[in-house]
């Protein structure tokens, strides 16, 4: 009789044990690995190595103690249909928790299909929520001088986009960046050094809630 209250005793204790670890595991939560996928403004292009947005998030990441990592992968000159392209290994590879989607810009200035565009990009969230991420959608503007029609529609798509899918919004991702010779490098496109802790402000705000 002592023998077999003495087990249940122990069963008690392991099972009490074993509720209390696995209520306690979730308070540590696993690492977030956030992919960026964007063009020449995410790629550093003109500037020192390590001094673009997506290098001052990762340091935003270390500083706020968010256990998470950056996959950079954004190649200048790319457009929406070559992200789209190369989207599916990069998921494969890093699972990301989270995608952020720089793209869009390239296409209006070669003056590509809008419908094209919005297609591509269509895609990208699609695969990317598919895959498990959230996402979170970069939007971009283009200048006047392409039209003011082209423009709002550009515009418009991203907007478009967010609401269709459900997604996060960063409305321009070059918000606040007016003074073209104090925030950009001299061909008047590419953002400069200076400009890179503007561009992470913009999209912090719209980013962080999903680290949670």
């Amino acid at each position: 009789m002592q023998n077999r209250l003495g087990n249940l005793l122990k069963n008690l204790i392991f099972a009490i044990v074993s509720t209390l670890l696995s209520t306690a595991l979730p308070a540590h939560s696993a690492a977030k690995t956030l992919l960026v996928l964007g063009d020449s403004l995410s790629a550093e292009y003109g500037l020192p190595r390590g001094s673009g947005w997506v290098n001052l998030l990762d340091k935003q990441l270390q500083s706020d103690k968010v256990n998470a990592s950056v996959i950079n992968a954004s190649i200048s000159g790319e457009t929406s249909a070559g992200g789209k392209t190369r989207l599916p290994a990069l998921l494969a590879q890093h699972k990301p928790s989270i995608v952020i989607v720089e793209l869009g810009g390239n296409d209006g200035l070669r003056g590509l299909s809008l419908a094209a565009t919005q297609s591509s990009l269509r895609e990208i969230i699609s695969l990317s929520s598919n895959a498990g991420a959230q996402v979170v959608l970069l939007g971009m503007r283009m200048p006047p001088n392409y039209g003011i029609d082209y423009a709002k529609r550009f515009a418009a798509m991203y907007q478009g986009l967010a609401r269709e899918k459900s997604v996060k919004l960063v409305p321009f991702f070059l918000q606040g960046l007016d003074d073209v010779e104090q925030f950009f490098q001299p061909d008047r496109i590419h953002p400069n050094q200076r400009a890179q802790a503007i561009l992470l402000d913009n999209v912090w705000p719209v980013l962080k809630p999903l680290l949670k």
